[in-house]
């Protein structure tokens, strides 16, 4: 299977890209160039005919969607930024995608839809989104909109994962337990599931599962065998 994986410059793409290289075949792009030994492409995600080449011959995309930390850092309008991408760039990638012909997409949200939620509160799948106006967070909810539209005209199979606040091993050892954690391999896994698994329209919580973890997952452990297995280590603050 032909994958490309959006925001190249992510560790989560480039893991991603790594595990998925050893069934797959990967394509990688993001706004800026990037270093990487698989094939790249960079691409401002517009409408026109470079976002057409640049899915051509692809059967999944993975769209990351995580702006580049120092376009983030050199913005004078961060909030439009984020929107922006989230929605037209997003929108762009999606209707390129249908015109050549690539079969599924899947869309990187937040679990931080859910915020606004009281933490004591054990979150399902099912529940809606209450978004604050964050500028990420409130994008975010707009590309799950853009997807969702999509989906409901059948142009394409789209699923999307809601990621906690992913962590890896290291980091979480001097952080303070959130009970929002993803572990980094849990994340890649989830994705790796995702590919092997489309859906019409379907919508996953991903977050690693431990005692006080937040959010129910039982979706995502079965339609895309998600098995979490990262556990916050013992001496990490709380």
């Amino acid at each position: 299977m032909n994958v490309l994986i959006t925001s190249a410059a992510a560790e989560l793409a480039q893991r991603l890209a790594t595990a998925a290289s050893e069934s797959h075949t990967v394509r990688l792009t993001e706004l800026e160039p990037v270093d990487t030994n698989f094939e790249f492409v960079q691409s401002e995600l517009g409408h026109d005919e470079s976002t057409n080449e640049l899915v051509k011959g692809i059967d999944t995309i993975v769209h990351i969607a995580e702006i580049p930390p120092n376009l983030i850092a050199n913005s004078d309008q961060l909030d439009n930024l984020q929107i922006d991408y989230q929605t037209r760039c997003t929108y762009n990638l999606l209707a390129a995608a249908v015109a050549e012909g690539v079969k599924h997409f899947i869309y990187a949200s937040t679990l931080r839809l859910f915020e606004q939620h009281g933490e004591d509160w054990t979150v399902k799948e099912n529940w809606r989104p209450r978004p604050s106006v964050d500028s990420y967070v409130l994008s975010k909810h707009l590309g799950e909109f853009t997807c969702r539209e999509f989906a409901r005209e059948r142009k394409i199979n789209i699923t999307c994962l809601r990621l906690g606040t992913i962590v890896t091993k290291e980091e979480a050892v001097d952080t303070e337990l959130n009970t929002m954690w993803l572990g980094m391999d849990d994340a890649v896994a989830a994705f790796q599931g995702a590919i092997q698994a489309p859906s019409r329209w379907g919508i996953f919580h991903i977050q690693s599962e431990f005692p006080g973890s937040r959010f129910i997952i039982d979706n995502a452990k079965g339609h895309l065998k998600f098995n979490p297995q990262f556990v916050p280590p013992v001496d990490s603050p709380s």
